[in-house]
């Protein structure tokens, strides 16, 4: 099923999430280079690697890459890192900039 003879809808999502994320990632990279503290580096390595685990997503969906076989739950540790690693760079930027105050 296409979306306006196009493309299909889950890649076109895709598509968008991408260009979203990719602007938000080179505008994270700008503010980081502004912005010297351990809050903000791990607040934008969250952003960054956020990007990465969509791209990583992507290229699964795509079929260019396989999640690994090893598992936690039921849940491949390759995309389960990938789920996780960003709000874990959130969480420890948030617990740094509340520390400061």
């Amino acid at each position: 099923m296409t979306i306006w003879g196009i493309m299909e809808p889950r890649i076109l999502l895709f598509i968008i999430k991408l260009v979203a994320g990719g602007i938000v990632a080179f505008l994270a990279i700008l503010l980081m280079s502004k912005k010297r503290t351990a809050d903000w580096a791990f607040l934008v390595a969250g952003f960054l690697l956020s990007y990465a685990a969509l791209v990583y997503e992507l290229l699964i969906e795509l079929g260019v890459l396989t999640a690994t076989r090893y598992g936690l739950w039921g849940i491949p540790v390759s995309t389960l890192i990938c789920a996780t690693l960003p709000s874990l760079c959130f969480l420890i930027a948030f617990i740094i900039m509340l520390a400061k105050r």
